[in-house]
């Protein structure tokens, strides 16, 4: 005779709503970390040449379209709204921190924004004759410091949002536990990649510290990827929420 355990909880499928927010959620993602990375590749080849501001002027268009790629960004806020009603019948304080930290990742972000938009009018300051030349070096040496700065803040401020995030997705199982145990573990490994960096250890942005990227960079781009093939699932009854110690 065929008997079903009382302690496996099947589940129910997505309904049409949700499923559309799962897609639109794993697309605001991809395109949240598609503009970032396109964004930081075109104003890092700028400021990595030696004495960058003086030949700015030829670059208006590389730093123009980063800065415009990099409005992407907004969508991190969107993915924190969409979600949240989802996540808060399974913790309403982290799921209002999640909206607060990408808030403040977009704050990072805009913060990071300046930096092209300054090259650009600074590069055309000196091309006028409005800007001393002889300020040229200082200049970029803080526009670089900026542009290193505001990379590390968002990269905080994403391992925070990203925390609440995981935690969540693993307590609610929207999402396959495996997929969220990849963020849950990946966040902190940026996080101390982060604070590494801030002690002058390593660079976030390049040698062994990209290292720190990888675990969290893995989830960030299985979780849209799940959402648009598969959606959410809702368990049929409740189950253990909590991460084991």
């Amino acid at each position: 005779m065929l008997t079903i355990d009382p302690t496996v909880a099947p589940s129910r499928p997505t309904t049409a709503s949700t499923r559309k927010t799962a897609a639109l959620v794993g697309a605001l993602f991809l395109y949240a970390t598609g503009a970032f990375i396109v964004a930081n590749a075109l104003t890092t080849g700028v400021l990595s040449r030696p004495d960058f501001l003086t030949g700015a002027a030829a670059d208006t268009t590389a730093l123009g379209t980063g800065a415009v790629v990099l409005s992407g960004q907004f969508g991190v806020v969107g993915i924190a709204v969409l979600l949240f009603p989802l996540l808060k019948r399974h913790g309403e304080s982290l799921a209002l921190a999640h909206v607060g930290f990408r808030v403040a990742e977009l704050a990072a972000s805009l913060f990071y924004l300046a930096v092209p938009l300054l090259v650009i009018q600074l590069g055309a300051g000196l091309r006028d004759g409005t800007v001393d030349a002889a300020s040229s070096t200082g200049l970029g040496a803080l526009l670089q410091a900026q542009h290193g700065a505001a990379i590390l803040m968002i990269y905080l401020v994403t391992t925070a949002a990203g925390m609440c995030m995981a935690v969540l997705l693993y307590r609610s199982r929207l999402i396959p536990r495996w997929i969220a145990t990849l963020g849950v573990i990946g966040y902190p490994v940026l996080l101390a990649g982060c604070a590494l960096d801030l002690f002058g250890l390593v660079d976030v942005t390049q040698g062994v510290g990209l290292v720190a990227l990888v675990p969290g960079g893995v989830f960030e781009l299985i979780l849209p990827v799940w959402l648009i093939a598969k959606g959410f699932t809702f368990p049929a009854s409740p189950t253990s929420d909590r991460i084991p110690s």
